[in-house]
């Protein structure tokens, strides 16, 4: 019994080891940049889960061509200046308006069983203030990567058409369905990182926690 404790206490020993070296090391080293910094890109941070935070319409791509902002939300408004989108377990997210009503069932199905998605699309008529947020630069090509990452995210019926499941826990927010499975091996957070990485933006190795993405964003342009 006890040599099966202490084996127990060097997997979990090494296991937290190799999850801290992951959580510390960035996936690019050294002085960078992108080739012309000229778009603002924001990441939200809500304590587990990131968001990403954009523009509706700049010189590189406007949302509201390909996602109508009149249905984003309950207030059928097309005064959004900004949009968020956040990918997670779509159970989860449906059931989870709040950190504090977690169901320990549903969490746990979400980490260790390959489960359906969800992409939650946000508006904003004004810049949220109420977010930890963080900001980095991006050339208009590297921008680009991100938007076509985020609408490879949707599923699509047969006529091309994304799949609404609801409206959200506001009045300016839906979800809707989903590519990709989520699992403790690609998490919410880890959606994010896969898209910063399009855009050449660094990322750590191991992407599972949100601070660890936020600690390490940079694109190697200065956000003023």
């Amino acid at each position: 019994m006890r040599k099966s404790i202490q084996r127990l206490g060097i997997v979990i020993l090494f296991l937290s080891a190799f999850l801290t070296i992951g959580y510390l090391t960035p996936r690019k080293w050294g002085n960078y940049s992108q080739a012309d910094c000229t778009i603002s890109l924001y990441i939200s941070n809500q304590g587990i889960h990131t968001e990403i935070i954009v523009p509706v319409k700049n010189e590189s791509f406007d949302w509201n061509q390909y996602l109508r902002l009149t249905e984003i939300g309950r207030d059928a408004t097309s005064d959004y200046q900004y949009l968020s989108f956040g990918w997670g377990d779509r159970a989860f997210m449906l059931e989870t308006p709040t950190s504090g009503s977690i169901n320990p069932v549903t969490a746990f199905k979400a980490l260790f069983l390959p489960t359906p998605s969800t992409v939650q699309v946000q508006g904003y008529r004004v810049w949220p203030q109420n977010k930890e947020t963080k900001c980095v630069k991006l050339s208009g090509s590297n921008y680009l990567n991100i938007v076509n990452f985020i609408k490879n995210s949707f599923q699509l019926d047969a006529g091309g058409n994304k799949l609404k499941i609801s409206y959200g826990y506001h009045n300016s927010d839906s979800f809707y369905e989903a590519n990709g499975s989520y699992s403790i091996l690609r998490t919410c957070n880890d959606w994010t990182a896969e898209a910063l990485q399009k855009a050449d933006v660094n990322t750590p190795l191991w992407s599972t926690l949100s601070s660890a993405v936020m600690f390490h964003l940079n694109s190697g342009c200065e956000c003023i």
